[in-house]
């Protein structure tokens, strides 16, 4: 293990981030946008049973939580799941874990940036400020990781301080306090079909806890960022645990305020559940606080997942699997500058061409399966080597798998087509390097 005060090996990253800045990166990609979206579709395909959604995509968080956690300890490198893949299963599962990761998150952080727009500025402007988010959030990504932590650190803080109003005015609504008609939790779920019959219900549950996964995921960012952490063996696990249970209580209390406040149908069919919560507890005032604090949370996410879409890069590229100039390591940041500026530069192609505000299913796809590889890798592990049981693993990665063919039919479909695409580049990749060997 490199010691923290001497300098890491040319092309290698420094280790400087401790325990707090490992837990801060873990909450800044989880606290994202997802928290003030994900309620509506999810309340859309669960209804009543939202909360059992929820309680599903927790537990199958957990296990990959876990499995990840245990991995990170053998393996202390930048990449994540692409790494463990790579080194238990094989480069083919460990290539379409990174793949998936840096293609589907490209798309993800390319949304990120329109969301925070939308909510921050008007319509004719949200183009040109997520441009310049993305262009700001790169520029302190390369100023080095620790920036990263504290930038990361500050915008979540605000945002979890928000999260409380909004739980608080759910309290005040759900008692008879608010000024405005309240949901119920009870009568016709907004879904028809979720209601004819207990597969229908279960299905519906089930979708709803893979797009609520999408809101989970972001602990890999610890992980990710392996290679950049003091002490790996003891802090990665306990970070990991630590951003996990926070976000747990987090989503369950923010989850619940929803929906006793709002009830299933008028949840399903909100824009805005957040600021609706609050406007039913007669808030005004808390209105323009709740969409500030969702386009911070946004941007926080858009921070720390461009540096974890660089760090699989550089991993991948040090490989060969990716272009090897992605691996190049400032000498002075100690961060990777060359696969920072590049993913900077394919969001925002993202943000002028398309409108990826409905992404949440795709990246779902994409970071399920990122996870089912990790569970696979965590399953080989041997009993020395286990800080988890061998069960728990193995319940992760059928969860995952349960939970992508759950999702909608076109998220599938296009995740789908994303593999292919990775498959003919690695294949058309392994043909040009053998001839150049050759």
């Amino acid at each position: 293990m490199t010691d923290d005060s001497v300098p890491p090996p040319p092309g290698r990253l420094a280790r400087r981030l401790n325990l707090g800045d490992a837990v801060a990166i873990g909450l800044a990609a989880m606290v994202g946008a997802g928290v003030f979206a994900v309620w509506a579709p999810a309340a859309q395909a669960a209804g009543a049973g939202l909360l059992i959604g929820l309680a599903v995509a927790a537990f199958v968080a957990f296990a990959n939580a876990g499995s990840t956690a245990q991995l990170a300890v053998q393996h202390p490198e930048s990449g994540g799941a692409y790494r463990y893949g790579r080194e238990r299963l094989g480069p083919w599962p460990g290539f379409l874990a990174g793949w998936s990761f840096v293609i589907g998150k490209t798309a993800s952080c390319a949304a990120m940036a329109l969301t925070a727009a939308a909510y921050l500025v008007p319509a004719d402007w949200q183009r040109p400020v997520a441009i310049a988010a993305v262009i700001v959030l790169v520029g302190v990504n390369l100023l080095g990781v620790t920036r990263t932590a504290r930038v990361g650190a500050a915008l979540v803080t605000a945002v979890i301080v928000v999260l409380g109003i909004v739980v608080v005015a759910g309290l005040v609504a759900a008692s008879g306090g608010g000024s405005a008609a309240l949901g119920t939790t009870t009568g016709d779920s907004p879904v028809a079909p979720y209601t004819a019959g207990i597969p229908e219900i279960l299905y519906g549950i089930l979708q709803s806890a893979g797009l609520l996964f999408f809101a989970f995921a972001g602990y890999a960012r610890i992980a990710t960022l392996g290679e950049e952490v003091r002490h790996p063996a003891r802090t990665i696990p306990r970070a990991i645990g630590l951003a996990f249970l926070i976000v747990v209580v987090i989503y369950a209390a923010v989850g619940s305020a929803a929906l006793v406040t709002l009830g299933p149908s008028l949840l399903a069919a909100s824009v805005a559940p957040l600021v609706e919560v609050v406007s039913a507890a007669g808030w005004g005032w808390a209105e323009p606080v709740v969409r500030i604090a969702a386009g911070v949370a946004a941007l926080g996410s858009l921070l720390v997942l461009i540096a974890g879409i660089a760090r699989t890069a550089l991993a991948m590229a040090r490989d060969d699997e990716l272009p090897r100039r992605l691996a190049s390591v400032h000498p002075r940041s100690q961060v990777p500058h060359v696969a920072e500026i590049a993913a900077g530069a394919a969001i925002i192609v993202l943000v002028l061409v398309a409108d990826l505000r409905g992404a949440i299913g795709f990246s779902s796809f994409g970071v399920l399966l990122y996870y089912f590889v990790a569970n696979s890798a965590a399953v080989t592990q041997p009993q020395a080597e286990r800080r988890v049981p061998r069960w728990l693993s193995i319940a992760g990665a059928v969860g995952c798998l349960v939970l992508v063919v759950t999702l909608p039919p076109q998220s599938i479909v296009a995740g789908v087509i994303v593999l292919a695409a990775g498959a003919v580049y690695r294949l058309v990749n392994i043909a040009v390097h053998r001839r150049l060997t050759s």
